[in-house]
């Protein structure tokens, strides 16, 4: 990653020390409290605005990705390169469970370079909720999805042919991600045609499934050591997690 970039990694906690409000308010409240978040970073140096640039650049906005969702992301981002837990810190991939899943929410941003490199559907678990995830749990069998931040793990073929782990790195939230299979992976029921026919797409075990005709692609760009990120305004989440700032 680059020395601008890093620079600008350090100081997002600026942006993002505000969030925790978040458990306190409806998650319709999220975006814009976000935005008077990048407001008040609008005021510090340069080097602090610097993902929000990235933000603003990509028009991450318009194609859905909540504020919220972008800046804790890389907060998180921020706290597992300085305990050196990433083989690959420029690439970030975010799941913003705020958006149905009728709405391409998984975003894999390539932040050295500000490019996104991909934008498509992804599943969630099926006791999580029918269209929108609601209800999150890290208990093996509960099939639902996991928020929080993971780091990508190893390749394997799978089932659903190529798979990646992914390994939880928040305790109580996501830490029993192996334990219960939680991997990425492609899947049949997760495409445009049942978008648009069925008014949700299919629902996994717990795993972030993703198109087939996508997946060999996004596994290979991001697996072995990036950083993998799902979100929710979830207020018992963004209270407790160990990436977030808290009140």
């Amino acid at each position: 990653m680059n020395k601008n970039l890093k620079q600008g990694l350090f100081p997002v906690l600026l942006l993002t020390s505000s969030l925790v409000a978040l458990s306190s308010g409806k998650p319709k409240n999220a975006r814009s409290q976000a935005s008077a978040i990048v407001k008040t970073a609008a005021a510090k140096p340069a080097r602090a605005a610097n993902m929000a640039a990235v933000y603003d650049s990509l028009q991450l906005n318009a194609m859905g990705l909540s504020e919220g969702a972008f800046f804790a992301a890389v907060e998180g981002l921020r706290q597992l390169i300085a305990e050196g837990k990433l083989h690959n810190d420029s690439i970030i991939s975010i799941v913003d469970f705020s958006l149905p899943s009728t709405e391409k929410r998984l975003f894999v941003i390539d932040l050295d370079h500000k490019r996104l490199l991909f934008n498509t559907l992804v599943s969630h678990g099926k006791n999580s909720g029918v269209n929108n995830a609601t209800s999150f749990s890290n208990k093996p069998n509960s099939f639902k999805s996991s928020l929080g931040f993971y780091i990508t793990g190893d390749t394997y073929p799978g089932k659903h042919g190529l798979s990646m782990r992914l390994v939880g790195e928040e305790h109580g939230i996501n830490d029993n991600a192996l334990r219960r299979g939680i991997v990425m992976h492609s899947a049949d029921y997760v495409n445009d045609d049942m978008a648009r026919n069925s008014g949700r797409i299919g629902r996994s075990e717990g795993c972030p499934a993703i198109p087939a005709e996508v997946s060999n692609d996004i596994i290979n760009t991001i697996s072995n050591g990036s950083c993998l990120f799902m979100y929710s305004p979830n207020p018992f989440y963004l209270k407790h997690s160990r990436y977030l700032p808290r009140a």
